[in-house]
């Protein structure tokens, strides 16, 4: 028997194991909430635009409009500068609720 010297909290059979809701979940160490890693997510994803955009000379706007960096460039740069400083407050958030609440 290979889980014989399985200590009985790793057991799957045990009680303790069964009684902990949280098991697979990942928690702070000095936290009960879970982390909200959605504005973490969506943090990453405005920066990933806002540099893709910078690269590429294209912008993307609400409800499927484009500004290009030749064409337009006040408003470009404009929306561009709102990306980085949208997905920043995202991972400023996410980072305060994180660690910020507990200190």
């Amino acid at each position: 028997m290979l889980h014989r010297h399985v200590p009985e909290c790793y057991h799957p059979d045990s009680l303790r194991v069964k009684k902990n809701k949280n098991a697979g979940t990942l928690f702070m160490p000095h936290s009960d909430l879970r982390p909200p890693y959605g504005f973490l997510i969506f943090g990453l994803f405005f920066l990933v635009l806002a540099v893709a955009g910078t690269r590429t000379g294209e912008a993307w706007a609400r409800f499927g409009r484009v500004f290009y960096r030749d064409e337009e460039p006040k408003q470009f740069w404009w929306l561009i500068a709102s990306h980085y400083l949208v997905g920043l407050g995202f991972i400023g958030y996410f980072l305060y609720k994180v660690y910020g609440h507990s200190h």
